[in-house]
């Protein structure tokens, strides 16, 4: 009876640790904090513009109106930076990355051993699998004070500027590409041999504090493995801007990790069911290399975005990648080798399958160097836009001849739009066009680096419906939060919502969002009128194209309704 009461407290503590502390960050973290924004006191910019107008009159569109409140709201705040569907996101990639390391030379090895321990030391089976349990609490807990402890050097606010800082991004890229460099075999990132022998004694020391150093020994044993997992998911966290995320990232990371070590406590059989350590231990660490250094070309191309460089565009990120997948296939049939890479007298069938997985996705990516959508993929590649040479179609936003061509865009030489809509890219000349002619405004506040944006715009867009709609019917005005552009001199200002000197482009629009709209979140979607009054509630991320369609409809009959007063 004590053996039970002992073992379902050890699984309350780990449930409970990751069912209820994830959710509840998760929570928190939806009040965002703004890239270059400062909140003072006294100032509830939220309550004043986020609701519908109370002299707006809805006629014939009524419905529609009210039909799509109900699914805008519940979509404002889920965008990309700090929403819960980025932190579960950030779960999942810890998970993901818990479980390739646990396959990794430095950790896979060890189960055996660490389940001997618990099992043959601990005296009594019962104590072994109490023991085990505790220890894979040990292992969460430290992980995630890891995750902790970078957001506490960093600080929120040092967070959401490095999700889209230059200098971040350049940072992360070189870090990324070094640790896909030390998992193909060229170096071991390890920690000092004496510090590590040192928690190794601690661990021998009986009770719950050896059981702590124990875990904490295999931390730091499995670091030249794990250090580039989990610099990754740090970067990945801390690139996303969610001030909760490295801490949600390593929860489970450290979840997945120590999953394994206790089931095997629980059923020492298994044991002899486990395949032998061997070669392939080192060809998931390469396979970890290869996509490590495909993934580290995504924050360069955030950089080159940002700052208008044109290195990475659309065909050369592609052409990168194409060869590196090229090459991871060619890895698994056999025809590479590393240094640490044992002969392959024959290829598995669960390698074949890997092999044939990796190359069919790089002829998939193949017509995307002429222009093909690769829907798949829109999250992760540059804009459309950027792309030189297009036989599909999606060009500028010239390709597609309308009515104000024939105004100078401002900022027209640095941003394009996809699929052949023609935007504009400044808020006061989108507002006095839209007085012209007689169309509401359509904010589309976007960036650079924003994932969730790269969807919309690839996913929902081009629905035929939807793109009628964008080219018809609305003045569409895309702002770059993120962008590095920098204002004339006579443009700079001072924010008088957040006291902060605004000198770049991305800083105005940001500005503009979180003064006006109180969200900071992207994508982010409203509709105005020639005054900039918002007409209808917002919408956020949602790949719902009925519901975009809905959303558009509703701005449409609110701006007639509005008018005909």
């Amino acid at each position: 009876m004590l053996f039970m009461k002992r073992i379902l407290l050890t699984l309350s503590l780990l449930v409970g640790f990751a069912c209820i502390i994830a959710p509840t960050a998760l929570a928190q973290d939806t009040l965002l904090d703004f890239d270059d924004v400062e909140f003072t006191d006294g100032q509830d910019t939220a309550s004043e513009y986020l609701d519908v107008p109370d002299d707006v009159v809805f006629t014939d569109g009524q419905d529609v109106a009210e039909t799509v409140v109900d699914s805008t709201t519940s979509n404002v705040g889920s965008g990309t930076d700090g929403s819960p569907q980025t932190l579960w996101g950030i779960f999942i990639a810890g998970i993901i990355g818990g479980f390739a390391a646990f396959l990794m030379p430095c950790i896979y090895p060890m189960v055996p051993l660490t389940v001997s321990f618990f099992t043959k030391q601990s005296g009594t089976r019962s104590k072994g699998v109490v023991n085990a349990l505790l220890y894979g609490l040990f292992i969460i807990v430290i992980y995630v004070a890891l995750g902790m402890l970078v957001t506490l050097v960093f600080g929120a606010s040092a967070l959401n500027e490095a999700a889209s800082s230059a200098w971040f991004n350049l940072l992360f890229f070189v870090i990324i590409i070094i640790f896909a460099i030390s998992f193909l075999g060229a170096f071991e990132i390890t920690l000092p041999s004496r510090f590590v022998n040192k928690m190794d004694e601690k661990s021998n020391r009986g009770g719950l504090l050896g059981l702590f150093f124990m875990a904490f020994t295999l931390a730091l044993v499995s670091f030249s493995c794990t250090g580039p997992i989990i610099g990754y998911l740090l970067v990945e966290a801390v690139s996303e801007g969610a001030l909760m995320g490295p801490a949600i990232g390593m929860l489970g990371f450290s979840v997945a990790l120590a999953i394994p070590f206790m089931i095997f406590a629980f059923f020492p059989s298994l044991l002899k069911e486990m395949p032998r350590s061997g070669g392939w231990l080192n060809t998931v660490k390469v396979s970890l290399g290869f996509l490590e250094l495909a993934l580290a070309f995504k924050f360069l191309s955030n950089v080159d975005l940002a700052y208008h460089w044109g290195i990475l565009d659309r065909e050369v990120f592609l052409a990168i990648w194409i060869v590196i997948f090229g090459l991871f296939g060619l890895y698994l049939l056999g025809k590479l080798k590393f240094s640490h890479d044992s002969s392959v007298p024959y290829i598995s069938i669960p390698r074949l399958f890997f092999a044939i997985a990796m190359l069919s996705f790089t002829v998939y990516m193949v017509p995307g160097m002429w222009g093909a959508p690769l829907k798949a993929l829109s999250a992760w590649l540059p804009p459309s836009p950027t792309q030189d040479f297009n036989l599909h179609g999606v060009g500028f936003a010239s390709s597609t001849p309308q009515a104000s061509n024939a105004i100078v865009k401002k900022y027209g030489d640095v941003f394009h739009a996809p699929h052949g809509i023609d935007a504009f890219y400044d808020y006061d000349q989108a507002l006095a066009y839209s007085k012209q002619v007689g169309k509401p405004v359509l904010l589309d506040f976007t960036g650079w680096s924003c994932v969730n944006c790269r969807k919309m715009e690839e996913s929902v867009w081009p629905d035929p419906q939807v793109l009628k709609r964008l080219k018809e019917d609305y003045i569409l005005v895309s702002l770059y939060v993120d962008d590095r552009t920098e204002l004339e001199p006579d443009e700079q200002y001072v924010s008088e919502f957040s006291g902060k000197k605004i000198r770049r482009v991305g800083q105005k629009w940001s500005d503009l969002q979180a003064s006006r709209f109180g969200t900071n979140a992207q994508p982010y979607y409203v509709i105005v009128d020639s005054d900039g009054k918002q007409l209808v509630p917002a919408q956020a991320y949602n790949e719902d194209i009925q519901n975009y369609i809905v959303f558009l409809d509703s701005g449409i009959a609110s701006y007639q309704a509005s008018t005909s007063n």
